[in-house]
């Protein structure tokens, strides 16, 4: 892959002290990976003992990944309620494949969303660029009335923004929307995990289907995420009228396509039992 021998033998004893930091409840810092953010456990819908195994699961995942994985792919690892989500470039279908597999093989994975795309990896100022897009996006939702941002991690690859989190339809859609209009993102991909809505009358616990609990207009795949074609331009072909025009700002964009994440894969067999019971909601 793109980082050295030597920094995967890096990787593999930092993922054996982060997990020992972990259970002795220490605070984690991970250096690199994703463009991705947290989650603070004071809001956070997932219980205490599901935050720790998703760390603990994106520092076993991405080191094993770093691994086993051909020299030529670049590949990051997010996790929200023992979902997986897979972003990057791989050479081929096969080392698409792989991933997979390799995901599947580590403790407590539930389930597993793939969105590496067959092509080249994306150069370092690219990843930049997609570290600026997250913490705009971020700060986008934070800064909207009734909605937590930590009910959300974001991750951003080749201007592409997934979204991951335990939430209503309702938040899931607002959150897109918001996404979507964030200079800079080529297309917002949902990867969600569905609850009801507290007072619904229904039991608090999440759909663990990615799309179906959305049947809206905006749910259509968006896929492929590796040739993302631009937006409408909105460009005039009849005449324009002379009077009454007015000028848009240049900074404005039309929003981005929004779609739903490819459809979740199994996880770890062992894991889906134990993930399901503890998952519960404040």
């Amino acid at each position: 892959m793109t980082v050295t021998r030597v920094k995967k033998g890096l990787i593999m004893a930092v993922c054996a002290f982060g997990i020992a930091a972990t259970l002795q409840g220490c605070p984690l810092i991970l250096l690199g990976g994703a463009a991705a953010g947290g989650a603070l456990i004071a809001t956070d819908r997932r219980t205490v003992g599901t935050q720790t195994d998703d760390r603990e699961i994106q520092i076993r995942a991405a080191a094993q990944l770093s691994s086993d994985l051909p020299d030529q792919a670049h590949v990051d690892v997010a996790v929200f309620n023992r979902r997986v989500l897979i972003v990057g470039e791989v050479p081929d279908a096969g080392a698409k494949e792989l991933a997979t597999k390799i995901v599947r093989n580590v403790s407590n994975v539930e389930s597993i969303v793939n969105e590496l795309a067959i092509r080249g990896a994306n150069p370092v100022t690219g990843r930049s660029n997609d570290s600026f897009i997250t913490s705009k996006v971020k700060s986008s939702i934070v800064a909207e009335k009734d909605l937590s941002a930590n009910y959300f991690k974001v991750v951003t690859e080749r201007g592409v923004v997934y979204l991951m989190g335990l939430v209503t339809v309702d938040e899931g859609k607002r959150a897109a929307d918001i996404a979507s209009r964030v200079p800079g993102v080529v297309q917002v991909v949902k990867a969600y995990q569905y609850i009801v809505p507290e007072g619904a009358g229904a039991p608090k616990k999440p759909f663990m289907e990615t799309t179906s609990a959305d049947t809206s207009g905006d749910s259509t795949p968006a896929s492929p995420r590796g040739n993302v074609a631009a937006a409408d331009s909105g460009v005039t072909t009849g005449a324009i009228p002379s009077d009454n025009v007015s000028a848009q700002p240049l900074q404005q964009q039309a929003p981005a396509p929004i779609g739903n994440a490819a459809s979740a894969q199994p996880g770890n067999p062992k894991a889906v039992k134990s993930a399901r019971t503890t998952t519960t909601l404040q």
